[in-house]
């Protein structure tokens, strides 16, 4: 390892000059196998990558050792990547404002770019990408978000606060260093570990991760797509709302205007349908009512959507609405107020309305919500779907999981292995989880409380600090002190709209649909995860493209004029 500078004003700098050997073990944090794939990922590197660890002399921190040891490990991969190391306070620190001890900046004359902490975890994974993009001098954002970020003329300071265990989180905080790499003179991008940080998540009021701060008075919490990411950037706003109004001011379409197909949501289902529409000649457009993707959005990895071995789900997103925009209209932040049928099929926004001779669902689901108060307020300060994303902010703390399923007794699992106390509340009197994992919750000794809902969710302003419970049988009401929810009850259905037109639903809520995807209403369809069934992405893909061709085959083949139809 290289030896801390003695002095408060010097450093040392080492410079990668051979691959690691197959037998030399000795010296390394990297395993063999992690180093012998860096080693032929980082053959592809063209420009010197400089990377500067910044610590403090503090022995009882742990994090300084494993941050140096890790960036030691990257610098003897390649020759093209050098490390020098600095004491926090030195001139080095000074100049580029570091303040916090290990911190590990990036060729830091020409870009902004570093981590706080140390990059643990799935941060490895956002630090060796931008090893690669550094050292290509590419951005490898789109055409899109690099027009958007042409625009912008006021320094940004992004943080993005992460955890070791959130698969979401590198994606986020690479859309930063994207926007960095693409602006340097403007954006500094900064990944926060909130974990070895907890004075700078309170300060930013972190509860959540992926937690990216824009600015002082914009700052929002997930992953988000890159394109909106860049909006979110300039204007220092929801991209929703921006969108909106975008929408609003736009010219009005042709007055009258009557499409083949209007298909609601734009996931993999509904952008399928929109390809397969327009090959068949339909006129056809995409209404989502948020942004582009659906829970693929949420999906960190995707790993068995035939044609990839390993894709991240935003990155499969934007591939699938790039072949569809060559195809077909997508039009987010679409708020559907109402669906009437006649002899047109008519969607209402508060904007505009807009007719078609046939429809599509795709809907989706959302995550299915307690409904009890506090929920909403606490939610990303303390109330969560997500064990892997949050689980780090609540070490050492005591939480509550509601849910008797698979999900909850291995998000369960997972939260006692970070040394978390956490307790399942079901309202059920038996769990509905495979026995396997009842046997695992058993042995880590998870205590159950069954037959029990939660009433309501309290704390203070910012924090969680217990919930309600009702014992379902008795009534009997007790208060139960906790740091956090995690709640795993399910999915809902995204089907009021297709229940209000009298489209049949099945006993689960989800729209009841026959092998071509006709609901039991002429000309209108569902696909996808509003369906039930298999809920995967291909199966959604699948689902999207027979409802298109079964839209054009009715359509030229009304089979509701027959007289076995009436």
């Amino acid at each position: 390892m290289v030896s801390p500078a003695s002095s408060a004003n010097s450093s040392t700098t080492q410079k990668g000059s051979r691959a690691p050997s197959k037998h030399d073990n000795e010296g390394w944090l990297l395993p063999e196998e992690a180093r012998s794939s860096l080693s032929e990922l980082f053959k592809q590197l063209k420009n010197t990558v400089e990377l500067h660890v910044v610590t403090d002399s503090d022995p009882q921190k742990m994090f300084n050792d494993v941050t140096l040891q890790f960036a030691q490990d990257i610098s003897r991969l390649s020759e093209h990547i050098t490390l020098t190391q600095h004491i926090l306070g030195d001139e080095f620190s000074q100049k580029y404002e570091v303040h916090h001890s290990p911190s590990i900046l990036f060729t830091p004359e020409k870009y902004n770019i570093r981590f706080t902490g140390a990059p643990l975890g799935e941060e490895g994974k956002a630090f060796v990408e931008t090893v690669l993009l550094i050292s290509l001098g590419v951005s490898s954002l789109s055409a899109t978000s690099k027009t958007i970020l042409g625009e912008l003329t006021e320094p940004r300071h992004i943080r993005v606060f992460t955890s070791p265990g959130c698969p979401y989180c590198p994606g986020q905080f690479m859309n930063a260093v994207k926007a960095a790499i693409e602006s340097p003179k403007l954006i500094r991008a900064e990944c926060i570990n909130s974990d070895e940080f907890p004075d700078l998540s309170r300060q930013y009021g972190v509860g959540s991760v992926p937690h990216t701060v824009f600015s002082k008075e914009y700052s929002r919490v997930g992953l988000l797509p890159q394109e909106r990411f860049c909006l979110e950037l300039l204007m220092l706003r929801d991209a929703e709302e921006v969108l909106r109004e975008q929408t609003q001011s736009a010219e009005p379409e042709e007055e009258g205007k009557v499409y083949d197909l209007i298909i609601l949501g734009a996931g993999p289902a509904g952008l399928t349908a929109a390809i397969y529409a327009k090959r068949s000649g339909l006129d056809a457009i995409v209404l989502e009512n948020s942004v582009i993707g659906g829970q693929v959005i949420a999906t960190p990895v995707v790993e068995n959507y035939p044609g990839f071995k390993s894709v991240g789900g935003v990155a499969l997103v934007e591939i699938l609405t790039a072949h569809t925009r060559e195809y077909s209209n997508i039009r987010e932040n679409q708020l559907i107020d109402d669906v009437t049928i006649g002899d047109l099929i008519e969607v209402h926004t508060p904007e505009r309305k807009y007719a078609a001779k046939s429809l599509i669902f795709a809907t989706g689901t959302k995550w299915r919500s307690l409904n009890v108060e506090g929920e909403q307020k606490y939610f990303g300060t303390g109330v969560t779907h997500c064990a892997s994303c949050d689980g780090y902010m609540f070490r050492g703390k005591h939480v509550i999981m509601v849910g008797g399923g698979n999900s909850a007794l291995t998000d369960a699992l997972h939260l006692k292995k970070l040394d978390i106390d956490v307790s399942i509340v079901h309202r059920r009197d038996t769990l509905r989880a495979e026995k396997a994992l009842q046997d695992a919750l058993n042995r880590e000794q998870i205590p159950v409380i069954f037959n029990t809902v939660i009433e309501k969710i309290y704390g203070n302003e910012t924090n969680v600090e217990g919930v309600t419970l009702k014992d379902v049988n008795s009534g009997e009401i007790t208060d139960h002190a906790c740091d956090g929810v995690f709640i795993a009850i399910g999915m809902d259905p995204n089907s009021q709209l297709a229940e209000k037109i009298g489209a049949e639903l099945n006993p689960d809520k989800t729209i009841h649909v026959d092998t071509a995807m006709r609901t039991n209403i002429p000309r209108v369809y569902a696909a996808g995860d509003v369906n039930g069934g298999i809920r995967q992405i291909v199966t959604a893909v699948s689902d999207g493209a027979v409802a298109a061709m079964s839209a054009f085959e009715d359509l030229q083949h009304p089979y509701w004029t027959s007289e076995k139809y009436e």
